[in-house]
């Protein structure tokens, strides 16, 4: 199996218990796989993307981290996908939307 590129995780807030509890899943996290997903396929980038349980961040809502880069970023929505995935494609960050 060829391993991709990238492996975007999305934080979807799920428990132990299988229950969203947290801000991302509530801030609309799991429509963002969606448009995730198109935008990399539109974009033919090689990446995974994976929703993830709760990454404890919850202040910073909805989170997405790529790796290998182990990039965190906070407070992600469609427009913020959108220029992350431009920084991406020229091998960047987007320095002000990291978390750190």
């Amino acid at each position: 199996m060829k391993q991709p590129t990238y492996h975007i995780l999305v934080c979807n807030s799920f428990r132990l218990n299988s229950d969203p509890q947290g801000v991302c899943n509530r801030k609309g996290a799991i429509d963002l796989l969606a448009a995730l997903e198109e935008q990399i396929t539109d974009r033919g980038l090689d990446a995974a993307i994976s929703s993830t349980g709760c990454l404890k961040v919850c202040d910073r809502g909805p989170v997405m981290v790529i790796y290998p880069q182990n990039w965190w970023y906070g407070r992600v929505d469609e427009d913020a996908i959108e220029t992350i995935l431009d920084a991406l494609e020229e091998g960047q960050c987007v320095e002000e939307m990291l978390i750190t």
